[in-house]
């Protein structure tokens, strides 16, 4: 089985420039295995959100092969359509985004239920399934206590955290995390840091972390920076 569940090569993604195209991402080639985390580092405007968006199936590169490696089958994310994409992102990628975009009517456990919900809704026996991956998940997450909680008696830790396990929800191969600590203060960053990390090894799931900050990208096991779009 190929151990790399992220494979980008020679990636290349232009956006509208007035009369001609300003280049995001210029010709990126990268690799991240299963139980492995790669921190992608550079100043504002270097292309790394914009890179994290073509490994999210959010954008389409200009060219280049995004190659997503499950233990079923092996498939080029710069090559599905919508539908497609959107069935990847519910089974086999994983994002956390700068904020948790939890939804306040819900409890900490509905938040993970409601994932499993999205591709129609499950039977009585899948639904007690569903509910046992969530609360194992909370579990790992150090919320196992709060799955009955409303995720806005929650602080910003702890929302984050559960936006962490939201994204584990459909046991994916590939996690996305997209500055998850931007908003939270040290001590709360370094709790999801510890977290996305050490659960992307245990569960044997490849990371790949966007962040500005060089301390939290030492953490990781292998690490690129951009500039202007491309590694340098």
């Amino acid at each position: 089985m190929n151990r790399s569940a992220l494979q980008m090569e020679s990636v290349v993604l232009t956006y509208p420039d007035g009369e001609g195209r300003v280049t995001a991402v210029d010709d990126v080639s990268l690799s991240v295995e299963r139980g492995r985390s790669l921190a992608v580092t550079g100043p504002s405007g270097s292309g790394k959100s914009s890179l994290l968006a073509v490994a999210a199936t959010l954008t389409t590169p200009d060219s280049g092969q995004v190659w997503l490696n499950t233990p079923d089958t092996r498939v080029d994310l710069a090559r599905v359509d919508r539908r497609r994409a959107a069935e990847l992102r519910r089974s086999e990628i994983g994002i956390v985004f700068q904020q948790a975009n939890l939804i306040e009517s819900l409890t900490a456990r509905e938040q993970l239920e409601a994932m499993a919900w999205l591709g129609g809704r499950p039977s009585r026996s899948a639904r007690a399934d569903v509910r046992r991956r969530a609360d194992h998940l909370l579990d790992v997450v150090g919320l196992g206590h709060a799955a009955e909680r409303s995720v806005g008696a929650l602080s910003g830790g702890q929302r984050q955290r559960v936006a962490v396990a939201r994204a584990l929800m459909g046991q994916p191969s590939l996690l996305l995390a997209d500055e998850p600590t931007s908003a939270l203060d040290s001590e709360s960053g370094a709790a999801v840091m510890d977290l996305l990390i050490g659960t992307a090894r245990e569960e044997g799931v490849a990371l790949m972390l966007i962040t500005h900050d060089a301390g939290i990208a030492d953490r990781a096991d292998a690490r690129i920076h951009l500039v202007d779009g491309a590694v340098v």
